[in-house]
């Protein structure tokens, strides 16, 4: 298949396509006599991993690891136990700190009493750190 099939077969753009090349996470295709890339289901099935990965988002250097590992069927899982466990960690921490933001937006924003911007409490507490409870950076 040629480019422009395996970005909608896949769902992905096809500058995305070519950066994963580039990169080395998806192999160079094969060229036909016109030179066009020519793609199999290998690259589909590849492009789905890498895809479905970063969808989850796993940084490029652990979707490497990661299909280093697919590629080496033979070897422990471990390894991606332990990329999987290290994200989801890192995932739970990043939501921790998305409901500290979500509970202080909520704080300030129920403090607006309307009127003028000049007597706005959510202004006032954006410009003033002070009034934040507890650590949202």
């Amino acid at each position: 298949m040629k480019i422009g099939e395996l970005s909608r077969a896949t769902g992905t753009n096809i500058e995305t396509i070519r950066y994963y090349e580039r990169i080395g996470l998806l192999p160079e295709p094969a060229r036909t006599a016109g030179n066009y890339r020519s793609y199999g289901e290998a690259h589909r099935t590849r492009l789905a991993f890498v895809r479905h990965s970063r969808e989850l988002g796993f940084t490029i250097e652990e979707v490497r690891s990661l299909l280093d590992l697919a590629d080496h069927p033979e070897r422990e899982c471990s390894e991606a136990d332990r990329i999987a466990t290290r994200h989801l960690a890192q995932v739970e921490e990043k939501i921790g700190q998305l409901v500290t933001l979500r509970d202080e937006l909520s704080r300030i924003i129920g403090r607006c009493r309307g009127g003028l911007a000049a007597d706005c409490r959510v202004i006032e507490a954006l410009g003033d750190h002070t009034m934040c409870n507890g650590d949202h950076e």
